[in-house]
């Protein structure tokens, strides 16, 4: 689970066990075995009895840590959301210069996405399958995370690490690192067979470094 640093959205979940680092522990095991599950079934073919199995519980001590298959839909979104969050801060924290802020960020969100293929998948095919309230968290979160690169990006063009940029393209630019990261897990099937995580992470740094820069140039009031 995400480090207790980051603040996630799980605690929302109704559950019966009044002990944190017991649901937090059983939580995490009935995901990675809903994760298994619904990637190969499919969420609406999978069912909780199938789940308490594949996670060696009996369907009332299921039931005892979430109250549908929903809330488990929901948790798997928390998890992926909270390591990519818990991930970023740590980078930020461990960076040792200003100038390595944002490779040391980029690296770390994508080793997650690497990690986490399988949360990241199930996500895009089935967040229309949360209730809106579930739906409204995790799209909340999505934009948190996204935040912390535009904070620390908008931070770097106002040191002068990297080329200013207005604060639209900063937020654009937020939002790539954000899907890029996605598309290693999203088109793994492909990229895994041409490129190893380093090669892709080295690659991509590479190209968003260059991408400020040529925004930079290009953007309203630059010299040609």
């Amino acid at each position: 689970m995400a480090s207790n640093s980051v603040q996630t959205a799980a605690h929302k979940v109704p559950t019966q066990v009044k002990d944190h680092k017991l649901v937090q522990l059983r939580r995490r095991q009935i995901v990675d075995a809903a994760v298994g599950l619904f990637v190969q079934k499919g969420f609406h073919r999978t069912t909780t009895r199938e789940i308490a199995k594949a996670a060696n519980l009996s369907i009332g001590s299921l039931y005892e840590y979430v109250t549908s298959k929903e809330d488990l839909l929901f948790l798997v979104c928390d998890a992926i959301h909270g390591e990519m969050e818990a991930g970023v801060t740590q980078a930020l924290a461990r960076a040792h210069t200003a100038a390595g802020v944002l490779a040391e960020m980029i690296r770390e969100y994508f080793l997650v996405c690497d990690c986490m293929t399988d949360h990241i998948v199930l996500i895009y095919q089935e967040t229309q399958s949360l209730p809106r309230k579930w739906r409204t968290e995790v799209l909340k979160t999505e934009v948190r995370v996204t935040g912390r690169f535009f904070e620390a990006l908008h931070r770097l063009c106002d040191e002068g690490v990297l080329p200013p940029l207005e604060k639209p393209a900063v937020d654009l630019m937020a939002h790539n690192i954000v899907v890029w990261g996605h598309m290693w897990a999203l088109r793994r099937w492909f990229l895994a067979r041409q490129y190893s995580i380093d090669q892709y992470i080295s690659l991509q740094t590479a190209l968003i470094l260059n991408s400020f820069n040529g925004a930079s140039s290009s953007a309203p009031g630059s010299q040609a």
